[in-house]
């Protein structure tokens, strides 16, 4: 039995992808304006997100269908932990927290983990497929934007295990193409993922107001410079 699971989860969830590109934050973004503050706080929600997703994954490793696209390779959560210790330091577990939304998220998974394990695929192709692409794009970005060291808090984007990015993800959308699902399971993986893109949305809808502020900040402290600096010359003119 084929399910083509990977070819209906990317054609019905293109709307819920194009909206996630345009939310504020994400727009901003890729525009290169990225405030450290803000992106920390993502790190340690997708800390929380990914650590349930991989500890419900591994509850599962000998479910029939799961443990068919388990790639350890994949896993975020050792990442994420190299990335929180860089941004807030050796006791950053006693200072990271979860966001309500990033909340929301985690109890998503943890539900949907004790009654349709299944639909655990949807949180796995919306994050993992979605950190092998663009995401990898958005390393360069981070590290431009923050003036960061190759490797200094873009952890999470580094894939040591998968020397061949285009090629991994072309085996893992065969594995899920390959699913002993019925059409029935596939639709209700590819609503789920759509509710996946809409959580992620509101992780970065979020941070969107501290994103603002930090950029009105940065503004006010350049238009006072910019003005004692101009007074300084006054002064010194006369």
């Amino acid at each position: 039995m084929s399910s083509n699971l990977a070819t209906k989860l990317r054609e019905g969830t293109k709307k819920a992808h194009t909206m996630a590109e345009n939310v504020g934050f994400v727009k901003c973004f890729l525009k290169g304006v990225v405030e450290k503050n803000s992106y920390r706080k993502l790190v340690a929600n997708f800390y929380f997100v990914y650590s349930a997703m991989e500890e419900e994954m591994e509850r599962h490793q000998q479910h029939p269908i799961l443990s068919k696209i388990d790639f350890q390779q994949l896993n975020r959560k050792r990442s994420l932990e190299q990335d929180l210790q860089f941004y807030y330091g050796a006791n950053w577990r006693e200072q990271v927290d979860l966001s309500p939304s990033g909340k929301e998220y985690v109890q998503r998974i943890r539900e949907i983990s004790a009654s349709e394990p299944e639909l655990l695929i949807a949180h796995s192709y919306t994050r993992y497929l979605g950190d092998l692409s663009g995401g990898q794009i958005l390393k360069g970005i981070a590290q431009r934007a923050m003036n960061l060291n190759d490797g200094q808090g873009t952890a999470f984007y580094e894939f040591k295990d998968i020397p061949d990015e285009k090629q991994f993800k072309a085996t893992y959308r065969q594995a899920m193409n390959e699913l002993p699902i019925d059409e029935v399971t596939a639709d209700r993986i590819v609503d789920e993922a759509n509710a996946a893109f809409g959580m992620n949305m509101k992780l970065f809808q979020e941070l969107e107001g501290n994103l603002i502020k930090a950029i009105g900040q940065m503004l006010f402290n350049t238009l006072t410079r910019r003005r004692t600096r101009g007074n300084t010359e006054l002064a010194t003119a006369d």
